[in-house]
């Protein structure tokens, strides 16, 4: 076996099922799970038709490249989301449909760092962070450099703390915005910041931008990689790479289905790869993709619905908890009243509402873990069960600010 196997952390809903081992949740309670970011509102209604049309296509094996129409509707997608009208994305050489963004984060870093690098390469990480990140890395045989992403700095990476010995070993820099599971969003300025480095040493930026359509104000969506690398006027997008799903976007989290936009040398290399790597999307897959990435009333609507939950547990939360709304996503990365794993542990015991320990999100970086004393909740449920959970979650915390036992 793969001896870097053994470097690998457990997945955090394993160790959140760990956690929960032996207990008995209140029985008087049914069970309200805001633990895993998996979208449960409906299927757009115009996928759900395409899939049933298409059912025949399942008889002939796709292309690793996608159907021309895909990259095209793909691609005229990210140019009117991110006006790239002075220089669009070329269907042929710049798009590449995935089967999902998490087999495309975990592959494009088994793609790209090379074995035969004489110092160990380092892929720079925001803490907290998908986990998918540092495991893609530890399996290349790269060194994960963590960078603390906390409330005092608006959870933001501060590219200008990492040592210039490290930028010249980094080959790799993983950025996700809007953040999982702060919900921060990286600025227009932060994201060229970024480009000047990887052009000054030479490194790939993978921007996991799979929460970016579910924001608040529909006159102010988050920015993007190529957005920024477009404004800048980088040619063929060199250096940066935006990974887009309809998980979240179009709640299509069992379609599988994803792209990779930008670096259109980096995006030959990758289809070569992925030609051996053998993971195509489904010609059905790649039909219902089409008509989602054509149609934004579903997206709006979807939109809509994250935001009357925000409102409606805030309004719940906000008075007995450290808690803010983000700047977009569906996650809450409330502070709690008493050690995180203790917390999630009691609440589920006593409400029957689970919730994610947020140190299992983090790693322990310049002394600190970030994610200690706080949860993850994805806001997910339907409303009514977001609302019940909040309420639960409310009277928990005001038994522990009671009994005086947060600490």
């Amino acid at each position: 076996m793969n001896s870097r196997l053994s470097g690998l952390q457990p997945y955090p809903f394993q160790r959140l099922a760990e956690l929960m081992r032996g207990v008995s949740p209140a029985p008087d309670k049914s069970p309200i799970r805001l633990s895993i970011g998996e979208p449960q509102h409906a299927a757009p209604h115009i996928v759900l038709e395409e899939i049933s049309a298409q059912l025949q296509t399942l008889s002939s094996y796709p292309t690793t490249h996608g159907l021309p129409a895909l990259r095209e509707s793909a691609a005229a997608w990210a140019n009117r989301r991110h006006h790239l009208e002075r220089m669009p994305l070329d269907p042929q050489r710049h798009i590449l449909p995935v089967s999902g963004t998490r087999e495309a984060l975990f592959s494009i870093v088994q793609a790209v760092i090379d074995p035969a690098d004489s110092a160990r390469p380092v892929i720079i990480l925001p803490n907290p962070f998908y986990q998918i990140y540092e495991g893609a890395a530890l399996l290349a045989g790269a060194e994960p450099y963590f960078l603390n992403t906390v409330a005092e700095s608006g959870y933001r990476m501060n590219f200008d703390a990492v040592p210039a010995q490290i930028w010249r070993r980094t080959r790799m820099v993983f950025v996700c915005s809007p953040g999982n599971p702060t919900g921060a969003v990286m600025e227009r300025a932060e994201f060229a910041h970024l480009i000047e480095l990887a052009h000054r040493y030479d490194f790939l930026i993978v921007s996991d931008e799979c929460y970016s359509e579910i924001y608040f104000d529909e006159h102010q969506p988050p920015p993007g990689i190529l957005q920024a690398a477009h404004d800048l006027g980088v040619a063929d997008f060199r250096h940066c790479l935006a990974f887009q799903s309809l998980s979240k976007r179009s709640n299509l989290p069992g379609l599988r289905s994803g792209i990779v936009a930008g670096d259109g040398a980096v995006m030959a290399r990758y289809l070569d790869y992925r030609t051996y790597h053998g993971c195509s999307l489904s010609s059905l897959a790649q039909a219902a993709s089409i008509r989602a990435w054509n149609d934004e009333d579903h997206v709006r609507a979807n939109r809509d619905l994250y935001r009357a939950k925000f409102d409606a547990v805030l309004a719940i939360l906000a008075p007995v908890m450290d808690i803010a709304r983000p700047q977009a996503g569906f996650y809450l990365w409330p502070r709690t009243p008493q050690d995180d794993e203790r917390f999630a542990r009691e609440l589920y015991e006593r409400e029957n509402v689970l919730v994610l320990p947020g140190s299992y999100l983090s790693r322990t970086a310049d002394g600190i873990n970030p994610g200690h004393h706080r949860v993850r909740m994805a806001l997910v449920a339907p409303l009514e069960q977001c609302v019940a959970a909040a309420h639960r979650i409310r009277h928990h915390v005001e038994s522990i600010c009671l009994t005086g036992i947060g600490q």
